[in-house]
């Protein structure tokens, strides 16, 4: 099973930059997409649609901001969005597809860089998330949550760490967050289970130099429930073209529907 994860920061954009063109080439069973910044009744053009895929949206209440999809060829059991949370909720930040043996989620966190206030509202956020994390564990299935999480876990993780270690995204109180997601919970960073290397990112600032330089971080992730660690094959990041400031992430998994 092969899922393909990318914040399109735009999904007009991103189509016009050849995202579905790429997308449809990738033999993809689900592709979970993040910021769509359009509701779906604005995606009714056939290149939104591309054959063979089911499409599902979770829009935010506000016009042109967040929102997420999934995109997937096999057809789910039930479609979930939202975790009861008004940050959550209103924004378009999660939609689950469950299928007979897992479930996948396409999700976003949001980012705390413009002011102390949306840093405390993303931590607000994260605390809550953390509680949705903690039941999935308690449930008799697994689950595979990608997207955005905003978050470098690591310095390996983040270009320049040691000056990033009061910005958002690398703050200590962020990192015992997912230090908490992958240790004490066991959660599986997917990519991490097979990629070890310095210098892989998903994301780089939107000047030219930062992408040529490979000046970024690893904001996006595919987290699994600890049972899927084995089932983790294979790990890339698609940098050939540039779709948005963020790469798509690709993972293969020893999974069937």
């Amino acid at each position: 099973m092969r899922v393909i994860s990318f914040n399109t920061q735009g999904i007009e954009q991103a189509a016009e930059k050849g995202f579905f063109d790429w997308m449809v080439k990738q033999d993809a069973d689900v592709v979970c997409l993040q910021s769509l910044r359009a509701k779906e009744y604005q995606l009714d053009d056939e290149r939104y649609h591309p054959e063979g895929y089911h499409a599902y949206f979770f829009d935010a209440f506000e016009d042109g901001f967040s929102g997420v999809a999934i995109y997937t060829r096999h057809v789910p059991k039930a479609i979930m969005t939202g975790l009861g949370f008004e940050q959550c909720d209103f924004n378009g930040r999660f939609i689950q597809a469950d299928f007979d043996k897992f479930s996948i989620s396409s999700l976003t966190i949001p980012s705390g860089l413009k002011s102390d206030e949306a840093q405390a509202a993303k931590m607000e956020y994260l605390d809550l998330f953390m509680g949705h994390l903690k039941k999935t564990l308690r449930k008799r299935r697994d689950f595979i949550f990608t997207g955005t999480f905003n978050i470098a876990h690591k310095p390996i993780d983040l270009s320049n760490w040691y000056v990033n270690q009061r910005v958002s995204g690398f703050l200590a109180e962020e990192r015992v967050w997912i230090e908490e997601v992958f240790g004490e919970m066991a959660f599986v960073d997917a990519f991490r289970q097979v990629n070890k290397a310095e210098r892989q990112y998903t994301w780089w600032p939107e000047y030219n130099r930062a992408w040529k330089l490979n000046e970024g971080a690893r904001l996006d992730y595919q987290i699994t429930t600890p049972n899927l660690r084995k089932s983790v094959k294979s790990v890339s990041i698609y940098k050939e073209q540039r779709f948005s400031e963020h790469a798509p992430l690709i993972i293969d998994y020893d999974l069937t529907f």
